[in-house]
Protein backbone atom coordinates (compact mmCIF):
# COMPACT_ATOMS: atom_id res chain seq x y z
CA UNK A 1 0.00 0.00 0.00
CA UNK A 2 1.30 3.73 -0.96
CA UNK A 3 2.29 5.44 1.72
CA UNK A 4 0.32 8.87 1.92
CA UNK A 5 1.80 12.44 2.32
CA UNK A 6 -0.04 14.36 4.79
CA UNK A 7 -1.60 17.24 3.41
CA UNK A 8 0.41 19.66 4.77
CA UNK A 9 3.46 18.86 2.66
CA UNK A 10 1.46 18.02 -0.13
CA UNK A 11 0.53 22.32 0.09
CA UNK A 12 4.66 22.92 0.43
CA UNK A 13 5.85 20.82 -2.49
CA UNK A 14 2.95 22.48 -4.37
CA UNK A 15 3.40 25.76 -3.57
CA UNK A 16 7.41 25.54 -4.02
CA UNK A 17 6.93 23.96 -7.42
CA UNK A 18 4.72 27.21 -8.39
CA UNK A 19 7.18 29.10 -7.40
CA UNK A 20 9.72 27.97 -9.34
CA UNK A 21 7.67 27.46 -12.31
CA UNK A 22 7.10 31.11 -12.18
CA UNK A 23 10.20 32.06 -11.66
CA UNK A 24 11.47 30.04 -14.66
CA UNK A 25 8.82 31.62 -17.06
CA UNK A 26 9.04 35.08 -16.10
CA UNK A 27 12.44 34.40 -17.08
CA UNK A 28 11.91 32.86 -20.15
CA UNK A 29 9.02 35.40 -21.84
CA UNK A 30 12.70 37.61 -22.01
CA UNK A 31 15.99 35.63 -22.04
CA UNK A 32 17.84 38.79 -23.12
CA UNK A 33 16.76 40.31 -20.28
CA UNK A 34 17.87 37.72 -18.52
CA UNK A 35 21.18 37.37 -19.57
CA UNK A 36 22.08 41.44 -18.77
CA UNK A 37 21.22 40.52 -15.34
CA UNK A 38 24.57 37.83 -15.63
CA UNK A 39 26.68 40.76 -17.46
CA UNK A 40 25.39 42.67 -14.35
CA UNK A 41 26.50 40.27 -11.75
CA UNK A 42 29.97 39.29 -13.29
CA UNK A 43 30.32 42.86 -13.70
CA UNK A 44 29.62 43.54 -9.48
CA UNK A 45 32.08 40.22 -8.96
CA UNK A 46 34.91 41.14 -10.97
CA UNK A 47 34.42 38.64 -13.35
CA UNK A 48 33.59 40.36 -16.63
CA UNK A 49 35.72 37.36 -18.72
CA UNK A 50 32.32 35.22 -17.79
CA UNK A 51 29.99 37.89 -19.68
CA UNK A 52 30.50 35.99 -23.11
CA UNK A 53 28.46 33.18 -21.04
CA UNK A 54 25.73 35.37 -19.87
CA UNK A 55 23.43 34.25 -22.75
CA UNK A 56 24.15 30.69 -22.06
CA UNK A 57 23.62 30.89 -18.24
CA UNK A 58 20.56 32.67 -18.93
CA UNK A 59 18.97 29.84 -20.68
CA UNK A 60 20.72 26.96 -18.24
CA UNK A 61 19.42 28.85 -15.47
CA UNK A 62 15.46 29.68 -16.45
CA UNK A 63 15.35 25.98 -17.54
CA UNK A 64 16.66 24.80 -14.07
CA UNK A 65 14.03 26.37 -12.31
CA UNK A 66 11.27 25.34 -14.63
CA UNK A 67 11.98 21.64 -14.64
CA UNK A 68 12.34 21.75 -10.96
CA UNK A 69 8.79 23.42 -10.13
CA UNK A 70 7.34 21.11 -12.54
CA UNK A 71 8.94 17.89 -10.97
CA UNK A 72 8.47 19.18 -7.30
CA UNK A 73 4.77 19.72 -8.11
CA UNK A 74 4.06 16.18 -10.30
CA UNK A 75 6.34 14.52 -7.67
CA UNK A 76 9.17 13.03 -9.98
CA UNK A 77 11.62 11.63 -8.64
CA UNK A 78 11.09 13.26 -5.62
CA UNK A 79 14.11 12.28 -3.71
CA UNK A 80 16.59 13.76 -6.82
CA UNK A 81 14.26 16.72 -6.67
CA UNK A 82 14.19 18.02 -3.23
CA UNK A 83 18.60 17.47 -2.97
CA UNK A 84 18.57 19.80 -5.73
CA UNK A 85 16.20 22.40 -4.38
CA UNK A 86 18.21 21.87 -1.03
CA UNK A 87 21.22 23.05 -3.27
CA UNK A 88 19.41 25.63 -5.36
CA UNK A 89 18.08 27.47 -2.54
CA UNK A 90 21.53 27.34 -0.18
CA UNK A 91 23.41 29.07 -3.20
CA UNK A 92 20.50 31.86 -3.19
CA UNK A 93 20.02 32.16 -0.05
CA UNK A 94 24.04 33.16 1.03
CA UNK A 95 24.04 34.78 -2.05
CA UNK A 96 21.31 37.00 -1.65
CA UNK A 97 22.44 37.67 1.89
CA UNK A 98 25.64 39.00 1.05
CA UNK A 99 24.01 41.43 -1.32
CA UNK A 100 21.58 42.75 1.33
CA UNK A 101 24.51 43.10 3.38
CA UNK A 102 27.10 45.00 0.92
CA UNK A 103 24.18 46.79 -0.36
CA UNK A 104 22.83 48.56 3.40
CA UNK A 105 27.11 48.96 3.65
CA UNK A 106 27.03 50.91 0.67
CA UNK A 107 23.97 52.97 1.90
CA UNK A 108 24.87 53.28 5.08
CA UNK A 109 28.53 53.33 5.29
CA UNK A 110 29.76 54.41 2.16
CA UNK A 111 31.15 51.12 0.85
CA UNK A 112 31.52 50.91 -2.71
CA UNK A 113 31.05 46.94 -3.89
CA UNK A 114 29.04 47.60 -7.23
CA UNK A 115 25.95 45.85 -5.82
CA UNK A 116 24.05 44.92 -8.34
CA UNK A 117 20.59 46.73 -7.11
CA UNK A 118 17.62 44.37 -8.75
CA UNK A 119 18.02 41.18 -8.19
CA UNK A 120 16.25 39.71 -10.86
CA UNK A 121 14.88 36.74 -9.55
CA UNK A 122 11.37 37.22 -11.23
CA UNK A 123 12.83 38.53 -14.51
CA UNK A 124 11.50 42.26 -15.19
CA UNK A 125 7.69 40.97 -14.24
CA UNK A 126 8.30 41.48 -10.20
CA UNK A 127 11.52 43.92 -8.92
CA UNK A 128 13.08 43.32 -5.97
CA UNK A 129 15.63 44.95 -3.62
CA UNK A 130 18.13 42.95 -2.37
CA UNK A 131 16.69 42.76 1.04
CA UNK A 132 13.52 41.79 0.07
CA UNK A 133 14.95 39.23 -2.06
CA UNK A 134 16.81 38.05 0.93
CA UNK A 135 13.49 37.81 2.82
CA UNK A 136 12.29 36.20 0.12
CA UNK A 137 14.41 33.88 0.23
CA UNK A 138 14.15 32.79 4.10
CA UNK A 139 10.68 32.44 3.38
CA UNK A 140 11.08 29.70 0.62
CA UNK A 141 14.17 27.75 2.09
CA UNK A 142 12.14 27.14 5.19
CA UNK A 143 9.61 24.56 3.00
CA UNK A 144 12.28 23.45 1.24
CA UNK A 145 14.46 22.26 4.19
CA UNK A 146 11.07 20.44 5.23
CA UNK A 147 10.07 19.00 2.26
CA UNK A 148 14.04 18.02 1.77
CA UNK A 149 13.34 16.20 5.49
CA UNK A 150 10.52 14.45 4.20
CA UNK A 151 11.49 13.55 0.75
CA UNK A 152 11.95 9.61 1.69
CA UNK A 153 8.53 9.81 2.78
CA UNK A 154 6.74 11.60 -0.58
CA UNK A 155 5.86 9.25 -2.82
CA UNK A 156 6.92 9.39 -6.56
CA UNK A 157 3.95 9.85 -9.52
CA UNK A 158 2.86 6.50 -10.90
CA UNK A 159 5.08 6.57 -14.19
CA UNK A 160 7.93 4.14 -14.95
CA UNK A 161 11.24 5.45 -15.20
CA UNK A 162 11.20 5.85 -18.59
CA UNK A 163 8.05 7.95 -18.27
CA UNK A 164 9.39 10.05 -15.91
CA UNK A 165 12.88 11.03 -18.14
CA UNK A 166 10.45 12.11 -20.89
CA UNK A 167 8.51 14.44 -18.63
CA UNK A 168 11.20 16.06 -17.82
CA UNK A 169 12.37 15.95 -21.80
CA UNK A 170 9.07 17.40 -22.81
CA UNK A 171 9.20 20.51 -19.95
CA UNK A 172 12.86 21.18 -21.11
CA UNK A 173 11.96 21.35 -24.32
CA UNK A 174 9.21 23.53 -23.74
CA UNK A 175 10.95 26.24 -21.63
CA UNK A 176 13.64 26.26 -24.33
CA UNK A 177 11.27 26.39 -27.16
CA UNK A 178 9.80 29.46 -25.42
CA UNK A 179 13.15 31.07 -24.91
CA UNK A 180 14.45 30.60 -28.62
CA UNK A 181 10.95 32.06 -29.82
CA UNK A 182 11.27 35.41 -27.36
CA UNK A 183 15.09 35.66 -28.08
CA UNK A 184 14.68 35.61 -32.00
CA UNK A 185 11.59 37.83 -31.86
CA UNK A 186 10.56 39.90 -28.87
CA UNK A 187 9.38 38.95 -25.34
CA UNK A 188 5.25 37.55 -25.29
CA UNK A 189 4.57 39.84 -22.28
CA UNK A 190 6.73 43.48 -22.57
CA UNK A 191 7.68 44.63 -19.11
CA UNK A 192 9.59 47.70 -20.60
CA UNK A 193 9.65 51.23 -20.40
CA UNK A 194 8.54 51.03 -24.22
CA UNK A 195 6.05 48.48 -24.43
CA UNK A 196 3.15 49.26 -26.87
CA UNK A 197 0.54 51.99 -25.54
CA UNK A 198 2.95 53.50 -23.06
CA UNK A 199 3.24 57.52 -23.40
CA UNK A 200 6.86 58.43 -23.80
CA UNK A 201 5.75 62.08 -22.74
CA UNK A 202 5.09 61.08 -19.06
CA UNK A 203 8.71 60.08 -18.67
CA UNK A 204 10.89 61.63 -21.30
CA UNK A 205 9.24 65.22 -21.62
CA UNK A 206 9.34 67.94 -19.06
CA UNK A 207 7.04 70.53 -18.13
CA UNK A 208 8.18 73.70 -19.30
CA UNK A 209 7.50 76.67 -16.73
CA UNK A 210 4.23 78.40 -18.03
CA UNK A 211 3.81 81.97 -16.68
CA UNK A 212 0.97 84.69 -17.11
CA UNK A 213 1.22 88.11 -16.52
CA UNK A 214 -1.63 90.46 -14.40
CA UNK A 215 -2.18 93.98 -14.74
CA UNK A 216 -3.46 95.75 -11.39
CA UNK A 217 -5.51 98.69 -12.63
CA UNK A 218 -7.61 101.01 -10.01
CA UNK A 219 -10.64 103.06 -10.92
CA UNK A 220 -9.97 106.71 -9.70
CA UNK A 221 -13.70 107.09 -9.10
CA UNK A 222 -14.36 104.66 -6.94
CA UNK A 223 -11.08 103.23 -5.61
CA UNK A 224 -12.24 99.54 -6.85
CA UNK A 225 -9.06 97.59 -8.18
CA UNK A 226 -8.98 94.90 -10.88
CA UNK A 227 -6.60 92.11 -12.01
CA UNK A 228 -6.81 92.40 -15.93
CA UNK A 229 -5.00 89.63 -18.25
CA UNK A 230 -2.54 90.95 -20.89
CA UNK A 231 -4.77 89.36 -23.41
CA UNK A 232 -8.01 91.40 -22.36
CA UNK A 233 -5.68 94.51 -21.96
CA UNK A 234 -4.53 94.01 -25.34
CA UNK A 235 -8.05 93.32 -26.74
CA UNK A 236 -9.91 96.03 -24.71
CA UNK A 237 -7.01 98.41 -23.92
CA UNK A 238 -9.40 101.96 -24.29
CA UNK A 239 -11.82 99.95 -21.91
CA UNK A 240 -8.59 100.22 -19.16
CA UNK A 241 -7.22 103.62 -20.54
CA UNK A 242 -9.35 105.93 -18.11
CA UNK A 243 -8.17 103.78 -15.33
CA UNK A 244 -5.10 104.28 -12.93
CA UNK A 245 -2.10 101.34 -13.45
CA UNK A 246 -1.12 100.26 -10.06
CA UNK A 247 1.28 97.17 -10.37
CA UNK A 248 1.55 93.71 -12.21
CA UNK A 249 2.01 89.99 -10.78
CA UNK A 250 3.04 87.36 -12.74
CA UNK A 251 0.68 84.03 -11.72
CA UNK A 252 2.13 80.39 -12.78
CA UNK A 253 -0.11 78.86 -15.07
CA UNK A 254 1.79 75.46 -15.47
CA UNK A 255 4.81 74.63 -12.74
CA UNK A 256 8.13 73.39 -14.13
CA UNK A 257 8.67 69.67 -13.83
CA UNK A 258 11.76 67.47 -14.71
CA UNK A 259 11.40 64.41 -16.63
CA UNK A 260 11.77 61.41 -14.76
CA UNK A 261 14.45 60.25 -17.52
CA UNK A 262 16.18 63.52 -17.89
CA UNK A 263 19.18 61.63 -19.04
CA UNK A 264 17.54 60.53 -22.18
CA UNK A 265 18.77 62.02 -24.64
CA UNK A 266 18.87 62.11 -28.95
CA UNK A 267 21.00 64.11 -29.97
CA UNK A 268 22.27 64.70 -33.81
CA UNK A 269 25.90 65.28 -35.15
CA UNK A 270 25.53 68.99 -33.92
CA UNK A 271 24.45 67.54 -30.23
CA UNK A 272 20.87 69.22 -31.02
CA UNK A 273 18.92 67.23 -28.63
CA UNK A 274 15.84 66.07 -30.39
CA UNK A 275 13.82 64.58 -27.97
CA UNK A 276 11.19 67.22 -27.12
CA UNK A 277 10.83 67.03 -31.30
CA UNK A 278 10.13 63.38 -31.99
CA UNK A 279 8.49 62.16 -28.81
CA UNK A 280 6.08 65.55 -28.68
CA UNK A 281 2.24 64.53 -28.77
CA UNK A 282 1.49 67.57 -30.75
CA UNK A 283 4.17 65.64 -33.66
CA UNK A 284 1.70 64.52 -36.37
CA UNK A 285 4.09 62.37 -37.94
CA UNK A 286 5.04 59.03 -37.11
CA UNK A 287 8.41 58.37 -35.89
CA UNK A 288 10.40 55.18 -36.75
CA UNK A 289 13.09 54.85 -33.96
CA UNK A 290 15.87 52.29 -34.74
CA UNK A 291 17.39 51.25 -31.64
CA UNK A 292 20.87 49.57 -31.50
CA UNK A 293 22.94 49.12 -28.70
CA UNK A 294 26.79 48.85 -28.92
CA UNK A 295 26.95 49.74 -32.81
CA UNK A 296 29.70 46.64 -33.04
CA UNK A 297 27.00 44.15 -31.70
CA UNK A 298 24.62 44.95 -34.06
CA UNK A 299 23.31 42.81 -36.52
CA UNK A 300 23.73 43.94 -39.73
CA UNK A 301 21.84 41.31 -41.43
CA UNK A 302 18.94 43.08 -40.11
CA UNK A 303 20.31 46.91 -41.43
CA UNK A 304 20.96 45.18 -44.95
CA UNK A 305 18.08 43.33 -45.70
CA UNK A 306 15.65 43.72 -48.54
CA UNK A 307 12.81 44.10 -45.78
CA UNK A 308 14.48 47.17 -43.75
CA UNK A 309 15.08 48.75 -47.03
CA UNK A 310 11.47 48.80 -47.37
CA UNK A 311 10.60 50.35 -44.50
CA UNK A 312 12.89 52.95 -45.32
CA UNK A 313 11.21 53.40 -48.47
CA UNK A 314 8.23 53.61 -46.74
CA UNK A 315 9.14 56.22 -44.29
CA UNK A 316 9.92 58.26 -47.21
CA UNK A 317 6.52 57.59 -49.44
CA UNK A 318 4.75 58.62 -46.06
CA UNK A 319 6.69 61.69 -45.03
CA UNK A 320 7.51 59.67 -41.60
CA UNK A 321 10.81 60.37 -39.44
CA UNK A 322 13.42 57.58 -39.66
CA UNK A 323 16.01 57.64 -37.13
CA UNK A 324 18.88 55.56 -35.59
CA UNK A 325 19.43 55.88 -31.57
CA UNK A 326 23.00 54.51 -30.25
CA UNK A 327 24.75 54.48 -27.54
CA UNK A 328 27.79 54.33 -28.84
CA UNK A 329 29.92 57.41 -29.29
CA UNK A 330 29.86 59.94 -31.87
CA UNK A 331 33.23 58.49 -33.17
CA UNK A 332 32.26 55.18 -33.75
CA UNK A 333 28.67 56.20 -35.14
CA UNK A 334 30.33 58.54 -38.13
CA UNK A 335 32.58 54.97 -38.41
CA UNK A 336 29.80 52.79 -38.69
CA UNK A 337 28.09 55.29 -41.00
CA UNK A 338 30.65 55.03 -43.51
CA UNK A 339 31.70 51.94 -43.01
CA UNK A 340 28.15 50.17 -43.79
CA UNK A 341 26.63 52.93 -46.39
CA UNK A 342 24.15 53.95 -43.53
CA UNK A 343 21.49 56.50 -45.23
CA UNK A 344 19.71 57.36 -42.25
CA UNK A 345 20.93 59.58 -39.18
CA UNK A 346 22.16 58.38 -35.93
CA UNK A 347 21.19 59.79 -33.02
CA UNK A 348 23.48 59.10 -29.91
CA UNK A 349 22.19 58.79 -26.31
CA UNK A 350 25.05 60.07 -24.62
CA UNK A 351 24.62 59.81 -21.07
CA UNK A 352 25.82 56.90 -20.87
CA UNK A 353 28.77 54.99 -18.68
CA UNK A 354 29.88 51.79 -20.04
CA UNK A 355 29.26 49.07 -17.12
CA UNK A 356 27.15 51.44 -15.30
CA UNK A 357 24.85 52.78 -17.40
CA UNK A 358 21.41 54.13 -17.38
CA UNK A 359 20.91 51.60 -20.35
CA UNK A 360 18.07 53.63 -21.95
CA UNK A 361 18.76 52.71 -25.66
CA UNK A 362 19.42 48.69 -24.28
CA UNK A 363 16.39 48.15 -22.38
CA UNK A 364 13.90 50.09 -24.69
CA UNK A 365 13.93 46.74 -26.96
CA UNK A 366 15.71 43.10 -26.52
CA UNK A 367 16.47 43.07 -30.32
CA UNK A 368 20.08 44.89 -31.89
CA UNK A 369 18.37 46.03 -33.92
CA UNK A 370 15.02 46.69 -33.00
CA UNK A 371 12.56 49.30 -34.46
CA UNK A 372 9.92 51.34 -32.05
CA UNK A 373 7.27 53.46 -33.40
CA UNK A 374 6.33 56.51 -32.22
CA UNK A 375 3.10 58.19 -32.44
CA UNK A 376 2.44 61.76 -30.98
CA UNK A 377 4.30 60.37 -27.98
CA UNK A 378 3.21 57.14 -27.64
CA UNK A 379 4.61 53.68 -28.53
CA UNK A 380 2.41 52.07 -31.47
CA UNK A 381 4.64 49.42 -31.77
CA UNK A 382 7.56 47.42 -31.86
CA UNK A 383 10.06 44.72 -33.99
CA UNK A 384 13.13 42.84 -33.77
CA UNK A 385 15.24 42.96 -37.10
CA UNK A 386 13.74 39.47 -37.93
CA UNK A 387 10.42 41.11 -38.13
CA UNK A 388 10.82 44.62 -39.80
CA UNK A 389 8.66 42.70 -42.52
CA UNK A 390 5.75 43.36 -40.52
CA UNK A 391 5.92 46.35 -40.46
CA UNK A 392 5.21 46.71 -44.40
CA UNK A 393 1.59 44.87 -43.36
Amino acid sequence: MRQKEPIAIMILHILLGCVFIFSGLSKAIDPVANSYQFDDYFLSFHMSFMQIFSMFAAYVMTMAEFVLGVMMICKIKMKLTAWLYLLFMSFFFLLTAWLALAEYLEVNHGYDFGVVKDCGCFGKAIKLSNFHTFLKNVIIIIPTIIVFLWRKRIPDVRMTELGKWVAIAIACFAVLGLQAHCHRHLPVIDFSNWKVGTDLTKDYIGQDLVTETVYIYQDPVTGDTVHVSEKELMDNFQKYESMEYVDEISDTIQPFKQAENYNFTMEDSSHSDLTPTLINPKNPKPVYIVFMQDLDETHLKGLKSDDFKKVQEKCLKDSCYLYGLTNSPREEIEEFVKKNGITFDILCCSYYIPGKGPYFVRDAIHANPGIIRVEQGKVTGKWAWRDFDEILK
